[in-house]
């Protein structure tokens, strides 16, 4: 196990160096200079030519890129994201600040689409060709195809605007205020898990009557053991590794979708930070941003590998 947890963490290692000369690569092949907009964003179209060269310098980006990559590089190591042109403020305090704010949306909605998810699955599994089955499976393929933007848009239309039960946007932490805090995640965590309890529920339903099947589930059944503990010991957990592999999956679309419900709802979290850094070319965050997100994968990734031993002991880590 230690091998194999070893091995997993030098490929996220390699991973990680691969993201960030990635990002790092395509954010400077992107038409447009950062200081430019910079200087036309705040009205400062009356700095001479050696102010110009003078900032560049300041910010390192008048270096080659393999020196701008390699300086990068060796500020992370020392807890250093690089510097914001356009916020003038430290990557790693922004990241510090946005991060808390995604993950809490982020962590209940994959609870949430975890929790719901399974529980529909077996459900239609256990329920199969019977109206719960037909009700929950028709449910997740809506779930799937709705776009989370839209739903958001609809949500804020009927419970906002028109019924005026839920704030519109913003966000409150909930160590301040957590009846507020609550009511203003409810949408966005709704748009978060919609895709990720549709999903689930499709892949444990298919991962359950895979199992049922089996020969060992009949001898259960023959020897008489009661359908709770069939179903809670010895078909559940074997259908649960196709399902994990799923809510792994799921954290990446949790931070993808985050953009886009972090826009609609006014959220300041690590979405609406990175689209505004992409706007603006602001190298530093974006490359902070990624690499952040690319790190919370990868250990996803790692712990998902490693849960599969404890969920079917017949697999070894060699």
């Amino acid at each position: 196990m230690t091998a194999y947890i070893a091995r997993r963490l030098l490929m996220g290692l390699v991973v990680l160096v691969l993201v960030t000369l990635f990002v790092f690569l395509i954010m400077r092949l992107l038409p447009g200079d950062p200081l430019m907009l910079f200087v036309g964003q705040n009205e400062l179209g009356t700095l001479t030519p050696e102010q110009l060269i003078e900032l560049k310098h300041e910010y390192g980006l008048d270096k080659p890129l393999f020196t701008q990559y390699i300086l990068w590089v060796g500020g992370i190591f020392r807890g250093n994201l690089g510097y914001s042109i356009f916020n003038n403020e430290s990557v790693t305090r922004m990241v510090k600040e946005r991060l808390p704010i995604t993950f809490h949306l982020g962590v209940i909605s994959l609870i949430i689409s975890a929790v719901l998810g399974i529980t529909f699955g077996v459900i239609c599994a256990l329920k199969r060709g019977r109206w719960q089955d037909t009700l929950f499976t028709v449910l997740a393929n809506m779930g799937i195809t709705l776009p989370g933007f839209w739903v958001g848009i609809l949500l804020i239309y009927v419970f906002s605007l028109k019924l005026g039960w839920l704030p519109t946007y913003g966000y409150t932490s909930p160590f301040i205020d957590i009846v507020t805090s609550t009511r203003q995640i409810i949408m966005p965590v709704f748009c978060l898990t919609l895709f990720g309890i549709a999903s689930l529920t499709r892949q444990t339903r298919s991962s359950m009557l895979e199992v049922i099947r089996q020969d060992y589930i009949r001898t259960a059944w023959a020897k008489g053991l009661r359908e709770r503990l069939i179903i809670v010991r010895h078909t559940i957990k074997n259908a649960l590794i196709p399902v994990v592999t799923t809510i792994g999956m799921h954290v990446s679309l949790v931070f993808g979708g985050a953009v886009l419900i972090e826009t609609i709802f006014n959220i300041p979290g690590m979405g609406r930070l990175m689209r505004d850094a992409v706007f603006t070319h602001d190298y530093q965050v974006v490359q902070g941003g990624v690499l952040i997100i690319a790190l919370v994968i990868v250990l996803t990734n790692i712990a998902v590998d490693i849960s599969y031993g404890w969920l079917d002991p017949r697999i070894r880590y060699s």
